[in-house]
């Protein structure tokens, strides 16, 4: 199945939804970064959620960044996500190993620790807008609904999930975030939670054959949803050879000078997607010569 999400309402515009399966994307992101099993799930969960948030956005330049920083061994997360869908990641530290947690679950709560979200909207402004809340629980499902509710005042419901093969290949990922919309109705709020308390789990779901059109149907059952759209998503990274070289021009002649020094090629990993980027010391004169054009030196 294509990675997608789906976009809803229900009561009559009372609750807005998305849901998506992220499966592939997340699959590579893991590949990219050679992430063990519990930073596989802690970055798929944020990169799920980062696509649907992403979706949110009005303005196709607009760009969306979901960063954790913890205590935990993990460290941290950073993912970017257009509002096309597109979606990049990647954790401060790949290789943690962790025992499972009490419920049998990988520890995505342990590797994380206590620690701060930040979400970061640009918006083509002078200064971007950010919303800080602390880690509730480090699972960022439920940081991500305490963060609505106390930084943007809107009422939501998050779940997330990523099941691992036996292999430590992804088997499913995906999630879904309900929204209340102001002045929703108590018989709303009531039926939603009646379904919500239904539900195991967003991978069992997935596991079970559902769409995440089928997912917004259990999640909404008995509030009329209605389907908006549908869109493609997938791990992407527009990182390429000509834009390390402004990175590399932006350092300064002195840095591009001391590379030159050593004598031998350098290498440039992208972080979002680890791609390696080489340079020859001749590309590095070249990249010296148009860093000094550009100061007037």
């Amino acid at each position: 199945m294509k990675d997608y999400i789906v976009r809803a309402t229900a009561a009559g515009a009372q609750i807005r939804a998305f849901a998506a399966t992220t499966r592939n994307l997340v699959e590579e992101a893991r590949k990219a970064h050679n992430t063990s099993p519990v930073m596989t799930a802690a970055l798929g969960r944020l990169l799920t959620a980062g696509a649907m948030m992403g979706i949110m956005l009005k303005g196709e330049k607009d760009l969306l960044t979901l960063q954790i920083r913890g205590d935990g061994p993990g460290r941290g997360l950073t993912v970017t996500a257009d509002s096309l869908g597109r979606v990049k990641g990647y954790p401060l530290v790949a290789d943690v190993l962790l025992p499972a947690n009490s419920q049998g679950k990988l520890d995505v709560s342990g590797a994380m620790g206590a620690g701060i979200l930040s979400v970061i909207r640009d918006m083509g402004m002078k200064e971007p807008y950010v919303g800080q809340t602390p880690l509730q629980t480090g699972e960022i499902a439920e940081d991500l609904t305490y963060y609505f509710a106390t930084s943007e005042q809107v009422p939501s419901s998050v779940g997330l999930g990523v099941l691992m093969e036996r292999d430590n290949t992804v088997k499913q990922a995906g999630g879904f975030i309900l929204q209340l919309m102001p002045d929703t109705e108590e018989s709303v709020i009531a039926r939603l939670e009646e379904n919500l308390a239904k539900v195991s789990s967003v991978t069992a779901m997935l596991e079970e054959g559902n769409t995440p059109e089928q997912i917004l149907q259990i999640l909404l059952a008995g509030l009329a949803p209605e389907f908006t759209d549908s869109l493609e998503t997938g791990f992407f990274c527009n990182c390429d050879k000509s834009r390390v070289e402004k990175a590399l021009i932006s350092i300064g002649q002195e840095e591009i000078q001391a590379m030159i020094d050593e004598g031998r090629e350098i290498e440039v990993n992208c972080q979002f997607c680890n791609r390696h980027y080489l340079f020859s010391v001749e590309e590095l004169n070249d990249l010296h010569r148009r860093a000094k054009g550009l100061s007037g030196n």
